[in-house]
């Protein structure tokens, strides 16, 4: 009886080590799916990567408390839009939130902070309001998408010295 018990349990063992190594396998499946589809579409790649770090911290199936999903964290309303429907699935997700990504900058006008703002709040609040939004929850991840966006295009730049400048552009 213990020997039948044992094999099942080695079974699972193996599988969740393979599951625990694939799943810290996948940054760099990730981070090629993000510079791909950023240099596709036109996105700063460096923008991207700030988003799913803040978003997911490179989770590739996270899910937050309002029902986001993925590396990017798309909602379900918004990965319907964008036709995703693994939210799961790298590619898929990354492929929709970087196409959510160029939309809204093509809809802000390549004013970053704004298309920060609305990738977290929603494009319809910060299309009626823009900058004068002042929600602190917005401003802080705006604050921490831009200080991420700098440290990746001015590696050696100090936070004091971003301070001084007015966008992330």
């Amino acid at each position: 009886m213990r020997r039948a018990l044992i094999l099942p349990l080695m079974i699972c063992a193996v599988s969740s080590c393979l599951a625990e190594s694939s799943h810290h396998a996948t940054r760099p499946e990730a981070e090629y799916f993000v510079a791909a589809y950023a240099k596709h579409y036109r996105v700063p790649v460096p923008l991207v990567r700030a988003v799913v770090e803040r978003e997911s911290n490179w989770r590739v199936c996270a899910v937050s408390p309002k029902g986001a999903v993925g590396l990017m964290q798309l909602m379900p309303t918004t990965a319907q839009r964008l036709r995703v429907r693994d939210r799961c699935n790298i590619d898929q997700n990354v492929s929709g939130g970087v196409r959510y990504l160029a939309w809204l900058m093509q809809l802000f006008h390549n004013d970053l902070r704004l298309v920060a703002a609305a990738y977290y709040a929603g494009e319809h609040v910060i299309g009626r309001r823009g900058l004068a939004y002042h929600n602190p929850d917005v401003v802080a991840y705006v604050s921490r998408i831009r200080v991420s966006y700098l440290h990746q295009v001015e590696p050696a730049a100090q936070p004091e010295k971003t301070t001084l400048k007015r966008d992330v552009r």
